[in-house]
């Protein structure tokens, strides 16, 4: 039901002379809600309040008993993390008081949300246009997504070159020709191979063709990778993100089904009722109940063998700033109840969250991933001189024992060869990563020691080379590259600064999101966050005039005073009053100083075929459309066509990208109704080298023909 009273839409509704007394009411879409929930109140002895584990849950229950004029001596506080039989006798056996320091937390909250927001939007209403907002949380969000945008804008590439040497072990007349591996140039005569231009490359080649290689050394080892700490709110969705293609807002809402419960049938055919199947799904921990624990281990042992359960339990500690450690992991409710279980129960988006968290929570209780590494070292020089100027480097591992990749992979488990990608470091990370795996350069998840994806390829083994072994040159492949900026923030990337920064809470992230998404500020391109036009402009006002009030490190230290108040160490008023005798200012400046800023719509190049008047892009409630610049005067309107730059394979017209009814994006002729193609997949201008056809992305790196079904690797823009 959510809220059932709040702050007066129509006002401030904060008392700036007293202490920041916040006035509210119930809205007119909850009187009916609260009237009943006081009758019945009004016959019960005792009554219970059961809402959400969290601040938020906690200023319900109160906003409800004193909506409901229910007297405190009859009410009782019952919190759980699940919905099961167990969880809700348990609670019930603990009830306590409504906590008013968590109250507070989140009235506070609200409150500072209501002054900057209901302050600054009537300035940007004024000096911009209608229908903008502006946010405590959502404008820093929008920061970062503008200034990573001019980052990319500002970025200039820098060329260098990397020489790799395809090798094979020598041969004689009654051998069959061995396979070549291959090996990157990393040292010329001691120091770091450094080639700016193809003039060095062509050089180095050009001294290499006729070099002698010998194996210098050979390095074998063991690297243990260690499993991924059970979700929290952040890293399930970029999971869900990377994953499933699943928004911020449509992971919670499916945990949300989840967590409430879904009816299940006992093996005998009768009911078992509605069960929650996953624990609460906002949260910044990664504890996990003994109780879950010792299930999971025994599930491991029994399914997959001893070996695969580490003597001890696993531990982990969040890497969240300020996280709430009372409470739970999300995890199953029942590791027994497997996803294979369910497969018919639930609809399919339910079906593979849940699977993804069993995944995860199972395998972080099961024992590491062994991989044998070798690393080979080869220098080059002219034959018969004792000089060797080049160093080679080849590294490779394979899997000795699974471990909790029998379960859950962080990324790709196979053996590998090849350049510094599949040597692992002692904590499991990349030889010489300087990140972790996400696209954007930074990992994706949490682990217990930050040790990333093992980054392996699925090459070859290296062959057994020995120490001082000849080997034969079969081909020098040098290749140019460029340096790249750190690409756009998807939502996942986003969630994960978010998070790194102190920046929202668990039951924030998927709202930020959407806020500035609904705003028009940011738009989805490719699955990336970018900033519109509009988005720019607001975000440039905003941090001309309040730019100490609109920063990570401002808004994280916020956070940090709200968790006080959460935890008795501070109280609300003076935390509201120092905040805003800081803003105040800056609101009366920014009031005297902040210039009238036209944003033109951007114009169609095409006419109005009512009035003759130009048409526009315009923002409106679902999204972008074209109208009439002439409005209220001409009323035309149409969709918005977004052109892919790919021809349709039934009539040859441009495909474009459109919205269903439910908002998902997908890719259609613009000669429709005349023309009905249609795909879920984003068509791609390289045709089907097979037959021609059509390509349509299936991956991050595979494109599929609709025609013939081919499947061809493709290396798509920010992957």
């Amino acid at each position: 039901m959510g809220h059932v009273r709040d702050l007066l839409r129509s006002k401030l509704s904060v008392d700036l002379e007293h202490d920041f007394e916040p006035t509210y009411r119930v809205p007119n879409e909850k009187r009916g809600v609260v009237k009943a929930l006081k009758s019945a109140a009004a016959r019960a002895k005792e009554i219970y309040l059961a809402t959400d584990p969290d601040r938020e849950g906690e200023a319900i229950a109160w906003h409800l008993l004193e909506a409901a004029e229910i007297p405190p001596e009859r009410t009782r506080r019952v919190v759980f993390h699940e919905i099961t039989r167990h969880a809700i006798a348990d609670a019930f056996a603990h009830s306590r008081d409504i906590d008013m320091q968590l109250v507070d937390a989140q009235q506070a909250r609200r409150i500072l949300d209501r002054l900057v927001g209901y302050q600054i939007s009537p300035l940007l209403w004024d000096r911009v246009k209608s229908r903008l907002s502006a946010g405590r949380v959502q404008s820093v969000a929008l920061r970062l997504i503008v200034e990573r945008e001019r980052e990319i804008l500002a970025f200039v590439p820098v060329e260098y070159w990397s020489i790799d040497a395809e090798l094979a072990q020598q041969t004689t007349r009654t051998q069959q020709p061995r396979p070549g591996f291959r090996a990157r140039l990393v040292r010329i005569r001691g120091a770091e191979a450094d080639l700016k231009a193809r003039a060095d490359a062509d050089q180095v080649v050009a001294d290499l063709r006729d070099a002698a290689y010998d194996v210098a050394g050979v390095k074998r080892g063991e690297r243990r990778r260690r499993p991924y700490a059970p979700f929290t709110t952040s890293t399930l969705q970029q999971d869900a993100a990377q994953r499933l293609g699943m928004t911020a807002a449509r992971a919670m809402r499916v945990a949300q089904d989840l967590y409430e419960g879904i009816d299940l049938e006992r093996s005998d055919g009768n009911e078992e009722g509605p069960i929650g199947l996953i624990t609460y799904m906002r949260t910044d921990s990664v504890n996990v109940a003994q109780e879950a624990v010792a299930e999971a281990r025994a599930l491991i042992t029994e399914t997959y063998g001893p070996e695969y359960l580490p003597a001890k339990p696993n531990v982990y500690r969040s890497r969240a700033k300020n996280a709430q450690e009372a409470h739970e992991a999300i995890r199953p409710t029942s590791s027994q109840r497997t996803p294979s279980m369910l497969r018919d129960k639930l609809k399919r988006d339910q079906y593979r969250l849940y699977e993804l968290i069993w995944q995860r929570f199972v395998a972080s209780q099961m024992a590491a991933a062994v991989y044998d590494t070798v690393t080979v070292e080869v220098e080059a020089g002219q034959p018969g001189a004792l000089d060797r100027p080049y160093l080679f480097r080849a590294s490779g591992s394979a899997i000795k024992f699974p471990g909790f990749l029998a379960v859950y992979s962080g990324g790709a488990a196979g053996p590998t060869n090849g350049g510094a990608n599949g040597i692992l470091n002692d904590d499991g990370r990349p030889a010489g990563a300087a990140g972790g795996n996400g696209r954007d350069g930074s990992a994706v998840d949490e682990r217990d020691a930050m040790d990333e994806s093992a980054g392996l390829t699925g090459q070859e083994i290296l062959p057994e080379l020995r120490q001082g072994e000849p080997l034969d040159l079969l081909r020098l492949i040098p290749e140019q590259h460029f340096t790249q900026p750190s690409p756009r923030y998807s939502e996942a990337s986003l969630v994960k600064t978010l998070e790194e920064n102190g920046i929202g809470r668990p039951s924030t992230y998927a709202a930020i999101i959407s806020t500035i998404l609904d705003r028009g500020y940011v738009e989805r391109a490719d699955k990336r966050l970018a900033p519109t036009d509009l988005g720019c402009t607001v975000n440039d006002l905003l941090v001309k005039h309040f730019d100490s009030l609109f920063n990570v490190g401002f808004t994280a230290g916020m956070e940090e005073h709200l968790d006080s108040i959460a935890s008795g160490t501070e109280e609300m008023a003076p935390v509201l009053r120092d905040f805003y005798d800081f803003f105040s200012p800056q609101l009366r400046e920014a009031e005297r100083t902040m210039a009238r800023v036209v944003v033109a719509p951007e114009k169609t190049g095409e006419v109005c075929p009512e009035c003759g008047g130009d048409l526009v892009i315009k923002l409106g409630r679902y999204g972008k459309f074209v109208g009439c610049a002439s409005y209220p005067t001409c009323r035309f309107t149409k969709p918005l066509i977004i052109k892919i730059g790919v021809a349709c394979p039934k009539d040859g017209g441009d495909l474009a990208e459109r919205r269903s009814r439910r908002g998902r994006t997908f890719y259609g002729c613009a000669n429709y109704p005349e023309c009905d193609f249609t795909s879920w997949k984003r068509p791609i201008p390289q045709p089907c080298p097979r037959c021609g056809g059509l390509l349509v992305v299936a991956n991050k790196v595979w494109a599929e023909c609709i025609a013939c079904h081919e499947r061809t690797r493709v290396e798509f823009e920010g992957a």
